[in-house]
């Protein structure tokens, strides 16, 4: 962070957040206007989300304007194989993992980087289960390729830890997801590289990789949604991020991953989840999005 930036305090709800002194949170509270946000050079073109609209919504801190907008951003992702027998043991009941290959479900280690957002430029990893569609019966394979082919999949997040207070203060206080503040960067250049650390500011993960070749993509043919599914006051609650890829890269069975685990919390869940073989590199440098 610029040692320039200043900060102001502002009420989310019953909490108190110390959010960027002119930042978008600051000046439009999640409810921008978008003339203003087109003049943004960082926004770059914003046009589809006017076709959005936004609503105030009922949540645990009160009524919050929704969805979320993402005007830029970019992630990388490992999809790993995972014991079976362990994510079954690690999911509550009734979500059921989605079987990839005879005793192997699916985890996905991601890392995000917000550039431009309604709340605030902010990183963050995501380590999540894949899981069957609630109430889906009969084939894996089948629901497999069909979320592959329609670019929708449903997941139980595990652990979404995040760089800025009021990305953890809306996670936690308004969905009661699991985020806690940890230092988190990433980059997409001829290299892909991204790290969290865990607690003392220690390595907990280090990813490096070749970038693969990069494909853009003709806005709005490549739209995707994940659907995340999680306990809100012991209620299951179902939320959707929906995204419109500009620019990516994707690779089976990546040569050349260097993904170092250092010990810390992610280390510590990605081991005890059994996931080790990684089935593909996905890398966006640039997409839309909005939840």
């Amino acid at each position: 962070m610029n040692m320039d930036t200043r900060f102001t305090q502002v009420e989310f709800g019953p909490h108190k957040v110390d959010v960027l002194q002119g930042g978008y949170y600051d000046r439009y509270r999640m409810n921008p206007n978008l003339d203003e946000v087109a003049l943004d050079p960082a926004a770059g073109n914003i046009d589809f989300f006017r076709r959005i609209p936004k609503r105030l919504a009922a949540s645990r801190v009160g009524p919050t304007w929704a969805p979320n907008f993402y005007y830029r951003s970019s992630s990388i992702q490992l999809l790993f194989l995972a014991s079976l027998s362990r994510l079954r043991a690690t999911l509550p009941e009734p979500l059921e993992p989605l079987r990839a290959l005879p005793g192997y479900g699916l985890v996905a280690l991601t890392f995000f980087s917000y550039a431009v957002c309604d709340n605030d430029p902010y990183d963050e990893v995501s380590v999540a289960v894949v899981i069957r569609r609630p109430g889906a019966r009969g084939s894996h394979a089948l629901e497999l390729l069909d979320a592959m082919r329609r670019r929708s999949f449903v997941a139980h997040v595990l652990a979404l830890p995040v760089t800025t207070e009021i990305a953890r203060v809306r996670g936690v206080h308004g969905y009661q997801l699991p985020k806690w503040r940890a230092d988190i960067d990433m980059s997409i250049g001829k290299t892909v590289k991204a790290r969290i650390a865990g607690s003392g500011n220690k390595p907990d993960l280090t990813l490096s990789a070749p970038l693969p070749a990069l494909h853009d993509a003709v806005p709005q043919s490549r739209m995707g949604t994940t659907t995340t599914i999680n306990k809100v006051d012991g209620e299951w609650h179902q939320s959707s991020a929906q995204s419109n890829t500009l620019s990516y890269a994707q690779r089976l069975f990546p040569r050349d991953i260097k993904l170092m685990r250092h010990g810390g919390p992610l280390t510590q869940l990605l081991d005890g989840l059994g996931a080790s073989t990684v089935l593909r590199l996905d890398v966006v440098k640039e997409t839309r999005s909005w939840c």
